[in-house]
């Protein structure tokens, strides 16, 4: 199941954490947080999974719950490969869920 699905107050700490409350399997709240700098890279002004150190190269950093369904999107501006800045977005539930109350990327 996607995290945001299961989880209240969600936040995205100093630009690349993600922290939110979690239901585990008992139904027992629990605060849990990833690193998206772990999971998430920047190619040529892009987002892309199972790189890392995003941040390192983004500005403009902001996280929101979009939509009906609240979709969890990180947007930024992120630096090309000419060192122009580009919009860039990621849907977070994409590959993010929640396993017994923890946050983990798949």
């Amino acid at each position: 199941m996607s995290f945001h699905e299961s989880a209240t107050h969600i936040e995205l700490e100093d630009g690349h954490i993600l922290k939110a409350v979690l239901r585990n399997e008992d139904g027992d709240e629990q605060e849990s947080t990833l690193d998206l700098n772990t999971i998430i890279g920047n190619n040529d002004g892009h987002f892309y999974w199972e790189g890392e150190n995003f941040h390192e190269s983004a500005s403009d950093i902001s996280f929101e719950r979009e939509g009906d369904e609240e979709t969890p999107v990180l947007r930024a501006v992120l630096g090309n490969v000419e060192g122009e800045g580009q919009d860039a977005d990621i849907n977070l539930a994409e590959r993010i869920t929640n396993i017994n109350g923890e946050l983990v990327f798949q």
